[in-house]
């Protein structure tokens, strides 16, 4: 049995409205960023989405995430349900997806800080730079401080950005000039184009209600976690529907907004400038350098558990879950610190188009984890032991998943056919690392030899066969999917379109593309069923002896979290 570092992690007394304040600055902490979906879709499109979403995508979300991780509130959050869910192989999937996006999503944030520094501030290429840095060190100096410093910081932040943003709504509706839906989208994209340009930036505003799960076992009260996550969607939600709407009334000039400063770039900032004066504005761009500051802080503690975990059960590197004498993940900090500061020198709008996919990915995975975990745990037994299940009851438990899985599809078909096909190479990566880490780190089989064995064959865990089977016709699966979906959705404006943004190479041609998304549905397809039939056949019987008890397992670990388990009766007889 391999020692765990996760044992050592410093715990935490959190308050109720210190965990809401972290959700909120993994979110939102602000409407900045929703200037681009503005320009993008026209203000209709916009405010429609800001003012649907919540429903339709928060709130199933939100409740998906809360019911996982009451039931499980281990640190790594989705990897560790997914893992539990599915095995190590797709654990290992949805932890990479996790961290990826965390990872990348740093940089955007910080390109968000001296984008509206910048906007009082002159600043040069180098000092932009230079002063991301900064950022980068003193928020992870903050993390390596501990957790407890973090949600006194985010608490106070979230109040100020709450303000601010009030400051915003109440003269922007004070100063109504303009009809705030008009036009209603993009004439230049026409409204299926500005719902796919805008879809991608609205979603990645909404992200992040699985992000304090991942740290789970560092708070002393873990169940205040689904608690706060259901107290903050409402404010996220507003927060973004009327300084915007405000904004826009007063302001108009949709096509002008936008996160960058200078010409005649037009933001939530320039309302207090334009009707208030300089000085509110001054005020207003302090609090959004700081609010930006803050959701980077906060994506720093979620970012570094990301790898540590999975380090910490021997799939990545052991020094990745190291801990210092005060339980905090020292190292994964700074090296998520160091590969922030490269990546912060792209811009902000292809860091959110590159992220969001990925993402969309890992909810996939979650909607399937949910369904899987509620037939051995359902929600009635549940409730009787006082964990958050979704609400709805029988009819929420389909209506939930499905609009989570629906949008997230739509948004990876609808992100572009250049970004849908780069998408295959993130598949194919995460195919390849894990058998090589897998190979090198025995993973499970580290923990119990007995229980997760390796194929002697393969040197992959027994059982792995089949899951890479499964993971490659699901590749497939989407890639013709989207193949469709895309060659109707992009058929107008296609093939002019790559062409004038690449003009040449693969990615220039249309019709080029499409025929790969073939050739990759087809293959993968065909391949991801026979690799299944071969590990049915060489693996199935084995695995079919273990799994009881691997279940049985998984039994063990959530009475021991909670004192007792919420079985079903079928599963209670056995």
């Amino acid at each position: 049995m391999s020692e765990k570092n996760t044992a050592g992690l410093k715990k935490e007394k959190l308050s109720l409205l210190g965990v809401v304040a972290l959700i909120f600055s993994f979110i939102a902490a602000g409407a900045f960023g929703i200037e681009e979906a503005i320009a993008a879709s026209g203000p209709g499109v916009t405010l429609a989405m800001l003012v649907l979403f919540p429903f339709i995508w928060c709130l199933p979300l939100g409740e998906m995430i809360s019911e996982l991780g009451s039931l499980y509130p281990t640190e790594g959050g989705a990897y560790s349900w997914a893992r539990e869910s599915f095995g190590e192989f797709w654990g290992w999937q949805v932890g990479l997806w996790g961290a990826l996006t965390t990872w990348l999503c740093q940089a955007q944030y910080v390109a968000l800080v001296v984008g509206y520094a910048s906007e009082f501030f002159d600043m040069s290429t180098g000092m932009e730079y230079a002063v991301k840095i900064a950022v980068v060190v003193i928020f992870s100096v903050i993390n390596i401080m501990g957790l407890d410093w973090l949600e006194k910081l985010e608490t106070v932040l979230m109040v100020l950005v709450l303000a601010a943003f009030g400051a915003v709504t109440v003269v922007g509706f004070m100063n109504w000039n303009y009809n705030p839906i008009s036009p209603i989208f993009n004439p230049d994209a026409g409204l299926a184009g500005s719902i796919g340009d805008g879809i991608a930036i609205i979603i990645w505003m909404y992200l992040g209600y699985e992000c304090m799960s991942n740290m789970a076992e560092e708070v002393d009260d873990p169940q205040l976690i689904p608690k706060a996550t259901r107290i903050s969607t409402p404010i996220i939600a507003l927060s973004y529907i009327l300084p915007t709407l405000a904004a826009i009334a007063a302001l108009g000039s949709w096509d002008a907004w936008s996160t960058e400063t200078g010409g005649e770039a037009v933001g939530y900032v320039d309302v207090l400038i334009q009707y208030v004066g300089n000085w509110a504005g001054v005020a207003f761009v302090i609090i959004a350098v700081l609010a930006n500051c803050s959701i980077f802080s906060s994506y720093i503690a979620h970012g570094s558990r990301a790898f540590f975990v999975m380090a910490d059960d021997n799939c990545f590197p052991k020094f990745m879950s190291k801990l210092d004498k005060r339980g905090i993940p020292t190292i994964s900090i700074i090296l998520l610190g160091i590969f922030t500061i490269i990546t912060c020198r792209f811009d902000f709008v292809t860091l959110v188009m590159a992220t969001t996919p990925i993402q969309l990915f890992l909810y996939l995975a979650l909607v399937a984890a949910v369904w899987k975990l509620r037939d051995r745990y359902p929600a009635e037994e549940r409730k009787k032991m006082g964990l958050t299940v979704m609400i709805g009851g029988r009819l929420g438990l389909i209506i939930s998943p499905l609009l989570v899985f629906a949008i997230s599809t739509f948004a990876i078909f609808s992100n572009g056919l250049d970004y849908f096909i780069a998408g295959f190479v993130m598949l194919l990566g995460g195919l390849i690392f894990y058998i090589i880490f897998k190979i090198m780190y025995k993973g499970q089989y580290l923990d119990d030899p007995e229980l997760y064995p390796l194929n002697e064959k393969t040197h992959l865990g027994l059982g792995d066969i089949t899951a890479i089977g499964s993971y490659i016709l699901a590749t497939g699966i989407i890639a013709l999917a989207g193949r469709v979906f895309i060659a109707l959705y992009e058929a107008e404006w296609g093939a002019e379109y790559y062409l004038e943004e690449y003009e040449e190479g693969i990615f220039s041609s249309f019709e080029g593309m499409l025929s790969i998304c073939s050739a990759i549905g087809i293959v993968c397809i065909l391949l991801g069923i026979i690799v299944m039939f071969i590990g049915k056949k060489t693996e199935g019987p084995k695995l079919a002896e273990l799994k009881p008890r691997r279940d049985q397992l998984m039994d063990e670990r959530i009475c021991e979290i909670h004192g007792d388990v919420p079985l079903a009766g079928k599963y209670r007889s056995k």
